[in-house]
């Protein structure tokens, strides 16, 4: 969804990227930190610090790769290291919104699978050599959800908002799994037509 908006962020991002000249791994590492940080301000009651935080640890995730594109600093362990530490701070922060009683146990364990599942279907696709950067709620849509979701609750004193933004958020990830599984069964549709000849 957000991937219209890519161009801007690049205009963004990349002047920034150039004045940091850093081990990009550095970056993916203080990622999950932040969101364990916010996880702790959901599970204490603080929504407002606790969207703050998932914001921070956006920003690191983001500038992350930038900085390895910008410093030619892109490696396998890099991109593989991101890829786990963005699995941890998924879950780190859903269930410091379950410990702050926002969700219930089982809304939680979908959140939480659901994003692991969005991840798995892409990760397995492109080890297949088939690109799968598609679906309506990628991982930056997802954390901008849970951001906003947490600051309208605190704004309006109404933690069920909280509880809503987290049921939609599951809903728009397995539509996003379903949108992956249908892309990559159409660009291996040479595979049935080479069966069925």
């Amino acid at each position: 969804m957000l991937e219209r908006f890519r161009p801007f962020l690049k205009r963004i991002l990349e002047p920034l990227a150039k004045r940091i000249n850093i081990n990009p791994n550095i970056m993916t590492i203080i990622s999950p930190f932040m969101a364990a940080i916010s996880a702790i301000f959901f599970g204490t009651g603080d929504l407002f610090l606790g969207g703050v935080f998932i914001l921070i640890a956006g920003v690191f995730d983001v500038f992350d790769g930038a900085i390895a594109r910008y410093h030619n600093k892109t490696s396998k362990f890099g991109a593989f290291l991101d890829s786990t530490m963005d699995r941890f701070s998924d879950a780190i922060i859903i269930i410091g919104i379950i410990f702050g009683g926002y969700i219930s146990w089982i809304i939680g364990v979908l959140a939480i699978h659901s994003a692991i599942t969005v991840s798995y279907v892409r990760a397995s696709a492109e080890s297949k050599g088939i690109s799968c950067n598609v679906g309506i709620a990628e991982r930056a849509t997802r954390l901008l959800l849970l951001a906003a979701g947490s600051f309208i609750a605190f704004f309006l004193n109404n933690s069920i908002y909280m509880n809503w933004t987290v049921i939609l958020l599951v809903i728009l990830s397995y539509i996003t799994v379903v949108q992956r599984i249908y892309h990559v069964w159409k660009a291996t549709s040479y595979e049935r037509i080479n069966l069925n000849k």
